[in-house]
């Protein structure tokens, strides 16, 4: 078997609040390596605060990449990051320098690293056809509709998440066939240019990580979260388009909470609880799609610190020689 010879990666996965940005940082800086975000909430300008975005000094510290380069109403697809996160990487091995992947959005990781099936390309009158349905039943409904063809998809995708309904019913509708059925599809890893590293960081004791993202919650009220979904609510493309929280950024945990709350729907701490919950139950679905993969190594990142550095060092030590 020949050797790898590419230069080296490293991937951060981990749930939300696992400590991934802060490892990230250290290591890029010791290695001198360069920062790509797998975040689905840090690309868009204005998500600041409620998204743990890097501070200006972390920026500063490190340099990062595909943090901040679409708006809140601009779309934004796995696809089209798999193709600047290739691009971003690509330059930080020009450069000599270590490409380090840190972030939680499993479906970035995957369309990076695995790739994604050549599914059907958007249909604009099979998307407003859905669009009349969803108006005329709900996406409730819709989402009813879509677990009777794909349960697995359903699964996957939560009854509110017009978005993903949407298209999963749109591909099944175009080509009579499950999107679970594209996405199992045989397909080539794409050809990176470098060996990645794959480690997983999670707390040993869920516990442990419930009380992080409460805290960590916190922090975000205490600095400001609800006047920055203000703020937003206040930009003219967001305060006249007709869902705002149909977009893909207003999903982001916790701003579809703190919106619903400034509309009325909840007093403050019904707010401060439902934002909890539900980043709670976004860790509880990445670690779900993480376990998925058998290529991870896990690490707690605390109490398993020893651990983590023998597999950098191996990883270094091998790719060097390599």
């Amino acid at each position: 078997m020949s050797l790898d010879r590419r230069p080296p990666a490293i991937a951060l996965m981990g749930p939300t609040a696992s400590g991934k940005t802060a490892l990230a940082i250290e290591w890029a800086q010791r290695l001198g390596g360069e920062i790509v975000s797998v975040d689905s909430a840090l690309v868009y300008r204005g998500l600041d605060i409620g998204s743990a975005k890097p501070t200006a000094e972390e920026l500063a510290a490190v340099p990062h990449h595909l943090i901040d380069i679409r708006d809140p109403w601009q779309p934004y697809s796995a696809a089209e990051f798999a193709a600047d996160a290739r691009r971003a990487i690509e330059g930080i091995v020009a450069r000599g320098r270590v490409p380090i992947l840190a972030g939680g959005t499993g479906l970035y990781f995957h369309a990076l690293l695995d790739g994604l099936s050549e599914m059907p390309q958007a249909d604009p009158a099979v998307r407003a056809e859905l669009e009349a349905e969803a108006q005329a039943v709900g996406w409730s409904t819709l989402h009813a509709r879509l677990h009777a063809l794909d349960p697995q998809a359903a699964a996957r995708i939560h009854a509110t998440d017009a978005q993903r309904i949407q298209r999963a019913l749109e591909v099944h509708r175009i080509s009579g066939r499950t999107m679970s059925a594209w996405r199992g599809e045989a397909r080539a890893r794409p050809d990176l240019p470098c060996r990645v590293l794959r480690l997983a960081l999670a707390p040993a004791d869920r516990a442990v990580l419930h009380t992080r993202i409460e805290r960590r919650f916190d922090t975000m009220l205490d600095a400001g979260f609800l006047d920055e979904v203000q703020g937003l609510r206040a930009l003219a493309p967001l305060r006249e388009h007709p869902r705002p929280l149909d977009l893909p950024a207003l999903r982001a945990v916790g701003y579809r909470q703190a919106w619903e709350h400034l509309d009325g729907a909840s007093d403050y701490p019904r707010f401060r609880e439902r934002g909890i919950f539900a980043t709670r139950q976004l860790a509880k679905r990445q670690l779900t799609w993480l376990r998925g993969r058998l290529d991870l190594r896990w690490f707690d990142p605390v109490t398993e610190r020893d651990g983590l550095e023998t597999a950098l060092s191996l990883f270094l030590g091998d790719a060097r020689s390599g």
